[in-house]
């Protein structure tokens, strides 16, 4: 999950590639956000197959592919179309295998504590950011090529990500598992709950994957520091591996009515006090840190409310089909950010639509979502 969730340390590759291949900030979005949609995409497929062969061979699959994916990329010269080959696609891919695999085996390992336990492992995807960050500016400062530094993750980080994938296992087979099939998707798509849940999911992230797809320009544009803004990388990291825990048991104590709608609330108010722009080094970092912990909440909140309406052997099954909501998100997002900065040639504008998206994603959880009781999935 920590190597899948580096992808989250994107914004520091933004101004290298910008610098030493010409490619614009739209462009450099529309990687990250293709990232983000190829990984939701594969979901889709890895829940059915996981349960055919087990978790280390979908895992080591997501091994490989995420390796190779980042090896690609460092042999494109700085080539926009292979870049997206490499990076957004097979090693978006490979993140999609580990990371529904390890999801949908939490959840049976703890079912009793399905937040706690979903939280704690997609804080380690959250805090992916955290060590690549810090392995990434000193190489970069020290004048290695930004493709020479996606050849050194490919090798590394694909190389531990296959080994933690070998250690995988399912749990003792008590039964439960074969309790009932498959929910189809004909009776999902008419719940009313999984589309509140689509909307939401999508409208919280868009608004985090907009901000952290350019974070560190951002911080740039207000006159914050470069090492302050490659810190606020770390501390949104940080918050959203932290907040993933912390989340995971509110919403083991309070359920998630009450989870979603303070996620979100915050959130929203959050990202509007970032719109005004001033900031020094040290409050911009905290702002970071603070939204970072509200975004984290996207990742375990909506996989808890799965498992709770759904059931937790459908986990792998429905948690792929709403994960499409991110992966619209994180092509939306990041791109719509970085193409009204093109524009516009300021962060403001995009930060207050991150916000409003935010603001109707509250809504549409309050006013939809009346009922949380388990669905007949036949």
């Amino acid at each position: 999950m920590c190597c899948s969730g580096s992808v989250y340390a994107w914004s520091i590759f933004v101004l290298p590639l910008k610098t030493e291949f010409g490619l614009t900030t739209a462009q450099t979005q529309i990687i990250f956000g293709f990232i983000i949609g190829i990984f939701s995409i594969t979901m889709l497929f890895v829940g059915r197959l996981e349960r055919r062969v087990g978790p280390k061979i979908t895992a080591s699959i997501g091994a490989v592919l995420f390796g190779s994916g980042y090896v690609l990329a460092s042999f494109s010269g700085g080539s926009f179309f292979i870049i997206i080959l490499g990076i957004s696609i097979l090693s978006g891919a490979g993140m999609g295998f580990g990371y529904i695999t390890v999801l949908a085996n939490l959840v049976k390992w703890f079912p009793h504590r399905k937040g706690l336990a979903t939280g704690i492992a997609v804080a380690g995807f959250g805090s992916g950011a955290i060590l690549l960050s810090q392995i990434v500016q000193p190489i970069l400062s020290s004048g290695v090529t930004v493709i020479d530094i996606f050849r050194i993750i490919g090798i590394s980080y694909g190389a531990v990500f296959l080994v933690s994938a070998l250690a995988l296992s399912a749990p003792p087979a008590t039964g439960e598992e074969t309790a009932g099939n498959p929910i189809k998707t004909s009776v999902l798509l008419k719940d009313r709950r999984f589309w509140t849940l689509f909307y939401t999911y999508f409208a919280g992230s868009f608004s985090g994957l907009m901000l952290i797809g350019n974070l560190k320009p951002i911080g740039l544009s207000f006159g914050v520091s470069d090492g302050a803004a490659t810190m606020a990388i770390v501390l949104i990291s940080l918050g959203n591996a932290a907040g993933r825990i912390i989340w995971g048991q509110i919403y083991d104590k309070i359920g998630g009515k009450y989870s979603v709608s303070l996620a979100l609330s915050a959130l929203s108010v959050l990202i509007l006090i970032l719109a005004t722009g001033v900031f020094h080094d040290i409050s911009f970092a905290a702002l970071s840190l603070i939204i970072g912990l509200f975004y984290g909440a996207n990742f375990v909140l909506y996989a808890s409310e799965v498992s709770n309406i759904y059931g937790i052997y459908q986990l792998g099954i429905v948690y792929p089909i709403l994960s499409l909501a991110y992966g619209i998100s994180g092509i939306t997002g990041p791109v719509v950010g970085g193409r009204v900065f093109d524009m516009t040639s300021q962060y403001c504008i995009p930060i207050v639509i991150a916000a409003v998206v935010c603001l109707t994603g509250l809504a549409t959880y309050v006013l939809f979502m009346k009922n949380t009781g388990s669905l007949n999935t036949k």
